[in-house]
C-alpha cells in the first residue's frame, strides 16, 4: 500500500469536519463527492431562482418532463 500525503488549510480541514490526520483514499474520495454534490445543488438552487423555475408547482415540472420526453421521440 502506498500513502499520500495532502496539505490542506485549517478551515478546509474544519469545513469537511475531520477528526484525525489520516483518511483512506476511499473515504477522501466520500468527502470531496459530498462537497461537490452539495457545491452543484446550491448552484442548481440558484439558477432555479434566478430563471423562476423555484415556483414552478409538481404538476408544472410533471407537465415539461413529458413535453421534452415528446419533442425528443419525435426527434428519432
Amino acid at each position: 500500500m502506498k500513502t499520500l500525503s495532502v496539505s490542506i488549510s485549517n478551515i478546509e480541514y474544519q469545513k469537511f469536519g475531520l477528526k484525525n490526520d489520516t483518511l483512506s483514499f476511499s473515504e477522501l474520495i466520500d468527502l470531496i463527492d459530498k462537497e461537490l454534490s452539495k457545491q452543484n445543488l446550491n448552484k442548481c438552487l440558484e439558477l432555479s431562482e434566478k430563471y423562476g423555475l423555484s415556483k414552478l408547482t409538481m404538476d408544472e415540472i410533471t407537465n415539461e418532463v413529458k413535453a421534452v420526453r415528446k419533442r425528443a421521440k419525435s426527434n428519432y
